[in-house]
Formats: C-alpha cells, sequence, structure tokens
C-alpha cells in the first residue's frame, strides 16, 4: 500500500501529474459536509482522475491546525501542483474555488 508522503512524492516530481488537496473540517457540520460534497464535484468535474483528496478532521488530528496555519475551518489546501493555495469556507461559490485553485484566471 502507498503513503500518502509517497503519492505527494510521486506527484510533486511530476508537473503534469495529479493535485494532492487537502480539505481540514472539525467534525461532521453541516459547513464541512457541505465543503466535502462541493469539492467532490469539483474535483470530479475539472480534475476527474487526476486528484488526490484528503479529508482530516482536525478533531482527530489537532497539531496539524498548527503546523499546516490553519485559523478558520473548513479550509481547503491544494498542495500541489506548485504553487500552494488556501481556499476558506464551503465551496460553494464555484468561481471563487476555481480561481484559488488557479484553474480558472482571475477577472480583470
Amino acid at each position: 500500500m502507498i503513503s500518502s508522503t509517497e503519492r505527494f512524492e510521486a506527484a510533486a516530481k511530476d508537473p503534469q501529474g495529479d493535485w494532492v488537496l487537502r480539505l481540514y473540517t472539525v467534525g461532521a457540520t453541516p459547513a464541512a459536509q457541505r465543503a466535502i460534497s462541493n469539492l467532490r464535484q469539483l474535483c470530479e468535474q475539472e480534475l476527474q482522475g487526476r486528484y488526490t483528496l484528503e479529508v482530516i478532521d482536525l478533531r482527530e488530528h489537532p497539531g496539524l491546525a498548527e503546523q499546516e496555519q490553519i485559523i478558520a475551518l473548513p479550509t481547503l489546501i491544494k498542495a500541489l501542483p506548485a504553487p500552494v493555495a488556501r481556499v476558506v469556507g464551503d465551496l460553494s461559490n464555484r468561481e471563487k474555488v476555481l480561481v484559488g485553485l488557479d484553474l480558472q484566471p482571475r477577472a480583470r
């Protein structure tokens, strides 16, 4: 079985490869459930077959909040491809999420 660290390292070596996304939540709150649903739908439409999604409950891994500098939840971190990006909230604003993940250019 391949660990998430090994998947991350493999993706980092391939700039055209998989996207690595981490969604940080705390419990099964309505906002967390919406964020998970919205993100899964967006990933299937925009990144089908090219992404790894990790949903991390900070109640189970509280040290990650400080390590990842998370100050609001839910928080999505795009670890790969570079540059690292963050989007906060339930991810219901599709355009904001696409821009935040660099899947769509910013409006001028």
